[in-house]
This record gives structure tokens, sequence and C-alpha cells, in this order.
């Protein structure tokens, strides 16, 4: 395939797969992802199945080659609910620009995955496993046992996360824990009989602010990441509120912080006399710290890398993913081996074309075995 024809099926590639659009949670949009990626895969030789859990269908393929398998861990879903393609954010080419839900984060590493195993066919490779869980964004709180099994044998793996927005790759995660704080108060009449209420948004508020007096506490935790994503309670403003609930998102640079935050976050106790106020944890995924292994792993992918004129460079990234798992079990890991772009989350979500097929070239090289690295252009 010449190079116009291999940017010509990427580009129609990424759009099949953001015209599926894939909001976490989506059952039918995670078997419509997983059914395409099984064609393609299927196409290139490589074994696929499929993994349904309560939040959807994963997708896994494995492609025969030498030695243990190369992971390539990537996800399916997106923040963005069904209708964002035809109204905030539509499907646009602008030159080197390609802008629509979930094309940076994470759509285009899919491509980069599927169109450099193309580039191995009857070459000499390592083998291949991937794959591709459906509630990442959520924090993959159905995929992580998924996400072990693929794990199980791997002697590295790359995460297709968007990189550091100067390409870096991404080695080491800060940890992420998603908490529920569910309050319950007792309703009354606002007006006419508000001492025999308790107020749930009020308990909620002053639960809120004590988190965050724990979060920001220096001698309890370090560089906490606080953020409360969603509120939700009451309905008029005539009635005490007897139900409230938030969802809180806490990044953490080290396991040690993320125990001693928590421990102190179950240690709260309700403020006024009749409310209740119970802490649930949603999600979590513990600090990947890298060590002496995914180091090793980021400078061979850089040796990799320079005949092609990349440079690449490594440093830990603020956000959690599906590595902080796979870097925990002991497998080599680097992420951030998506192309570059920006917005990820945002309505300015964009991929660069060139980015994308400097990935694939990359990747490419990295999977070769040692034998056949000098073919590589």
């Amino acid at each position: 395939m010449d190079i116009a024809s291999e940017r010509e099926t990427a580009l129609g590639r990424l759009e099949s797969l953001v015209r599926i659009e894939s909001p976490s949670l989506d059952v039918p949009a995670s078997e419509a992802i997983a059914d395409l990626l099984g064609r393609w895969w299927q196409a290139v030789g490589a074994r696929v199945r499929t993994v349904r859990t309560g939040a959807g269908v994963t997708f896994i393929a494995d492609l025969d080659g030498a030695g243990a398998p190369a992971l390539l861990v990537g996800h399916g879903d997106t923040v963005w609910p069904r209708g964002t393609l035809e109204t905030d954010l539509p499907w646009t080419v602008d030159g080197d620009t390609v802008r629509g839900p979930g094309v940076y984060d994470m759509k285009s590493g899919l491509v980069v995955m599927i169109a450099a195993a193309e580039r191995l066919a009857g070459r000499r490779h390592r083998a291949v496993r991937v794959v591709v869980v459906c509630d990442e964004e959520i924090g993959s709180p159905t995929t992580q046992d998924v996400l072990r099994d693929a794990a199980e044998g791997a002697a590295l793996a790359i995460g297709f996360e968007s990189p550091h927005p100067d390409g870096a790759l991404k080695v080491g995660r800060r940890g992420s824990t998603r908490l529920k704080l569910t309050v319950r108060g007792r309703a009354a009449h606002a007006a006419l009989d508000p001492h025999h209420g308790v107020s749930a948004i009020d308990e909620l508020v002053d639960q809120l602010v004590a988190l965050r007096r724990i979060a920001a506490d220096p001698q309890l935790a370090t560089e906490v990441l606080c953020n409360v994503g969603a509120v939700r309670g009451g309905g008029r403003t005539n009635v005490v509120p007897a139900e409230a609930e938030a969802e809180i998102g806490l990044r953490f640079v080290d396991p040690h912080t993320e125990e001693r935050v928590l421990e102190a976050v179950r240690g709260l106790q309700p403020i006024r006399e009749d409310a209740a106020v119970e802490w649930t944890v949603l999600s979590r995924r513990p600090a990947w710290q890298a060590g002496a292994a995914d180091e090793a792993l980021l400078a061979r992918i850089a040796r990799r890398a320079e005949p092609l004129g990349q440079q690449i460079e490594g440093r830990p990234a603020a956000g959690a993913g599906d590595t902080n798992q796979v870097g925990n079990f002991g497998v080599p890991t680097v992420d951030g081996f998506g192309p570059r772009g920006g917005g990820a989350h945002a309505l300015s979500e964009h991929v660069l074309l060139s980015s994308l097929e400097q990935r694939i070239d990359l990747l490419e090289a990295v999977l070769l075995t040692e034998e056949q690295e000098h073919e590589h252009p």
C-alpha cells in the first residue's frame, strides 16, 4: 500500500470509528466498535474474541509472532453523549487537523494499532495482543480483571491514550479514585416547618468542604487533585431537601497518600443530627510509579525512533488510565502512544494526521524483531 492509500485508509477508519458514537455504558455502541475492530484484525490474521461485562463489550485480538506478546491497550468508549456528532462536534477534516468526538481520546490510537499490524504481514515480528475496553472513561470498573488476564505473560505493554502536548510518552500516572457521596436528611416545608427538616444539600456542602480540607492538608496529603464532577439533590425551593449526592474524582501521586486520604474520608461523620452520609468507591486505579523496567522500555522505543527522524521522550502524567493497572502488574509499560492533537473531553478535540502517521511508523518499528529492525526505513 502506498503512502497516499495508507493515509486514505487510516482516515477512513478513523471516521468509521468516530461515527459510532460510543459513550460509556452504551452497550450497543460497544458492540458496534468491537464488531468493526474484529473485521479489521481478522483481516490481518488475528484471532479475535470479546468479553461482555455489565458496562458493555471489550475487544481482544491475538496476532501470532515471535516471543511473548506486546500488549496494546486502548478503549472504545468516549465522554461524549450520542448526538454530539450532529450538533457540537461534527466530523471535519481541515488540512492536517481532524475533529470529532473521540478522535483524540482515543479512537485515533486504535487506528495506529491496526495500521502498524498491516505493515507487519510477511515479516518477522513479535507477537501482539490487543485489548480495547468498553468503560475506561468511567474508571474501568468492570474490566480490571479482563485487563489482568490480557496482561498475563505479556513482555511489554503500550497504552494508546493521547501523549503529552509535545508528543512525549507517559511513563507513570497518578492514582485515581472516584467516590460517590450520598446524603439523606428529612424533608419539611421550608417556611412553615423548617426546623423539623434536615437539609441533605446543606449537609452535602459541608461534607465537601471537609473533603477539601483533607485533600489540602499538607500533613496528610501530597499534591491531591480533587474535583467535584457532579452534584444532584432537591427539587423545590419550598421543600427542605431529603436527599443529595455528589461524585468526586481524586488523583494521587503515590499509594501512601491515597491510603491516608481515603481513611480520613471514611472517618467523616454527619454534622447535622439525624443526617446520614455514605461514601462509596465507584472505581479505583492505583498510582503507577515508573520503575527501571518501564524506563528501559522507553529507552528502547526511543532507539527505534531515531532512524525514523523522531525524538521520543517520556515523563509522568497527571491523568489516570488503564496503564495504571497494567503498570502495577509488573509488565514494563509506557502510555501516550496515541497521535498528537488536543482538546480531550472538550469541544476543541482534534488530532493531527501527520502525527498519526508518525505513530504508525514508530509502532511498526517497535513491533519488528531485532533481526528485521534494519529493514525499516
